[in-house]
């Protein structure tokens, strides 16, 4: 499948954020839980809980210049499954693996799920043109045909070093014979999209 064939069948992306950030993400791009702590001047130790292991809540980071802004929990990780179902990683990889790129939902039934999962909180929904960032961003693009951020008890999906891949590498034709509804559930972008406020549609609140 090549890009515009993407586009096509998913042509709007969405990303949800705290509420408030839109104004930040203007500035500084849509940014990985990585370049955010970059931004930030996150240091160690409280780096590597931020980026190498699971988060039991969200974080706020505060910045004198930059203001604050909130790093999600990774609750849905069951840790022993996701020892059991890693491949070629360990799980602080896995973790790093995850902080290091910026996601977005192909359809608007993942992010409803999201959403729900966080039902409490208020938040900022930026829908994205599926075409824009391709044209832009397509030769990063990285497809993975699951979930990423959630490893439930019952798991039996292995994740790892081959979860996340190019549109070129994407395993099209196996992903159609498991699923043809949803082959793909999230598009990824490697470190940040600092263009982000040039491909939105739309942001509207949650």
């Amino acid at each position: 499948m090549l890009a515009d064939e993407i586009a096509d069948r998913w042509p709007r992306l969405f990303h949800m954020a705290e509420a408030g950030s839109w104004p930040s993400i203007q500035r500084h791009g849509l940014l990985s839980t990585q370049a955010l702590c970059d931004l930030y001047d996150v240091r160690q130790p409280h780096r590597d809980d931020l980026l190498a292991r699971k988060r039991p809540q969200s974080v706020q980071l505060a910045h004198t210049e930059h203001g604050t802004a909130w790093v999600r929990d990774n609750k849905p990780i069951n840790e022993t499954v996701l020892r059991r179902t890693l491949v070629g990683m360990d799980e602080a990889s896995w973790y790093r693996t995850l902080n290091s790129r910026v996601f977005f939902w192909l359809s608007e039934e993942r992010l409803a799920k999201l959403h729900a999962a966080y039902r409490g909180r208020r938040h900022d929904l930026l829908v994205v043109s599926t075409a824009k960032l391709l044209a832009a961003h397509g030769g990063e693009v990285e497809l993975c045909p699951l979930n990423s951020g959630a490893v439930h008890a019952g798991a039996v999906v292995t994740r790892g070093a081959e979860t996340f891949r190019r549109i070129a590498d994407y395993p099209w034709e196996e992903r159609r014979r498991i699923t043809r509804r949803e082959p793909v559930v999230e598009l990824t972008v490697p470190y940040a999209v600092r263009d982000i406020a040039d491909l939105v549609e739309d942001v509207r609140a949650l």
